[in-house]
């Protein structure tokens, strides 16, 4: 793990009185706070000219020069809008200490969650002098859980970061091995003729590479549990295959195993809390390379389901490794199945790099996302998956082609197209996720990033701890 911040961890009520104070202060309450300020600090707070607004920072002196508290802006109580997340920015602006939240600020426990994960930074490569911040949990927040879940998201960021040099299928395999481990989960490999027999799409996408592709399947909890499937796009870098992507299109294409990443924090989360359903995770591992062997444009080959698959883009690999996997887990029907993937441009173009789109036939599920998404801050949208639409990956050679005609509707046409390896599962739940973060935002750095698996999560606890 990466991040520069300690985790948020619990304290005696002796560590927190000398823990330094963190006041969340508004236009509201600004005068009540200051007034708690001895005659020095206010007379700090007028010299500097802090201003209660959304994101200001006040780091307010001792007389012996020492930091006394620091004051940070947040929304007013009845503002329309609040962020919040936007106690991440501390992250960055503390110096190093111990410290508490003397107020409440919107949501200690995403306030906490934020800061934490602002203070991640990526330093396999390019090291940076390690940061002495720490954080007491505020008062009704586990500290234990909020480690799990920043543990996870930690492990997301750092494989979505990490060049496909140094991560191919063997390395994810590695990394997936490692979760499974830890929380006593039983995996398994398929790989070599065994996955050209049983998952054919998987090892057509994969064959173009001397890293070979693989299906990493594990399983955790009681059988009798409810059954509860993650199946996560792992291709490792995707050079477009032989239709080949523009330079400019290919510069980030180590974060395409962000799906399978996504997968691994959610699963470390679920089996952390130890929640009572039987997991099972699918990362099917490729990279998408260029050789004299690989998959050709207009090629046909037969899925694991039974499906012929005729190939209208090379780009359009990561729907045809999920469909094998989602094959795979459709067999033993189970209660919710969920997969991620960082699948098409046309999701970005629809709602941008925060905001990803789901897809379900499921209306209460959907309903259910959306209001987990908005507490947990951490945005969802829906989408349709407009059945008209089919019509767009109709082929005279196959029984489906797996890119869309047209250009339109990209990220429908690619739902739609997993949508035809679903048959059993009693709900199904397809992420186009984007697993990066342009430009850093409270909580969430430049680079890498987990989308969607902690709207999940509360989604699971929710449903599952009743």
């Amino acid at each position: 793990m990466t991040n520069a911040l300690h985790p948020i961890f619990a304290a005696d009520a002796k560590a927190a009185a000398k823990a330094i104070p963190i006041w969340f202060v508004h236009k509201s309450n600004a005068a009540s706070l200051t007034r708690q300020l001895d005659a020095a600090g206010r007379a700090f707070l007028d010299a500097s000219g802090f201003e209660p607004s959304p994101g200001r920072c006040a780091l307010v002196p001792a007389k012996d020069g020492k930091l006394a508290a620091v004051l940070f802006g947040i929304e007013q109580p009845d503002a329309r809008t609040k962020n919040l997340f936007l106690p991440g920015t501390l992250a960055n602006l503390l110096p190093d200490g111990a410290y508490r939240f003397a107020n409440a600020p919107h949501d200690a426990r995403l306030a906490a969650l934020a800061i934490a994960l602002g203070g991640y930074n990526f330093t396999r490569y390019r090291k940076t002098k390690a940061r002495a911040i720490k954080l007491i949990a505020p008062d009704g927040v586990d500290a234990k859980e909020l480690s799990a879940i920043i543990d996870g998201v930690t492990l997301a960021r750092d494989l979505v970061n990490t060049p496909a040099n140094d991560l191919g299928p063997a390395e994810l395999e590695t990394a997936a091995r490692k979760v499974a481990r830890a929380h006593g989960a039983k995996l398994r490999v398929t790989a070599g003729r065994a996955l050209e027999k049983q998952f054919p799409l998987i090892h057509i996408v994969g064959m173009g590479s001397p890293r070979a592709p693989r299906l990493i399947d594990f399983t955790w909890g009681k059988p009798s549990h409810p059954k509860v499937t993650l199946v996560g796009k792992g291709v490792c870098f995707d050079t477009g295959g032989l239709d080949i992507k523009p330079s400019s299109a290919m510069l980030n294409m180590k974060k395409d195993l962000g799906g399978a990443a996504t997968a691994l924090a959610l699963a470390h989360m679920i089996m952390a809390r130890k929640l009572p359903v039987r997991l099972r995770v699918l990362v099917p591992a490729v990279e998408n390379s260029i050789s004299g062997i690989s998959f050709r444009p207009r090629d046909v080959f037969t899925s694991r389901k039974g499906i012929t698959v005729e190939i209208g883009n090379t780009d359009a690999e990561g729907r045809l490794i999920l469909a094998d996997a989602l094959s795979l887990a459709d067999e033993e029907k189970p209660d919710l199945m969920i997969d991620f993937a960082t699948l098409t441009g046309a999701a970005r173009v629809a709602l941008g790099p925060d905001i990803p789109p789901f897809f379900t036939d499921d209306d209460r599920l959907a309903a259910s996302l959306m209001i987990a998404a908005t507490a947990e801050s951490d945005p969802l949208w829906r989408l349709p998956l407009w059945r008209p639409y089919e019509a767009m990956l109709d082929t005279k050679v196959a029984d489906i082609n797996n890119a869309g005609a047209g250009g339109f509707a990209g990220s429908i046409t690619a739902a739609l197209f997993l949508a035809k390896f679903v048959e059993q599962a009693k709900a199904w739940v397809h992420f186009d996720i984007f697993a990066w973060t342009p430009a850093s935002k409270p909580g969430r750095p430049e680079g890498g990033e987990c989308q969607a698996a902690r709207a999940i999560y509360a989604l699971l606890c929710e449903r599952y701890e009743q």
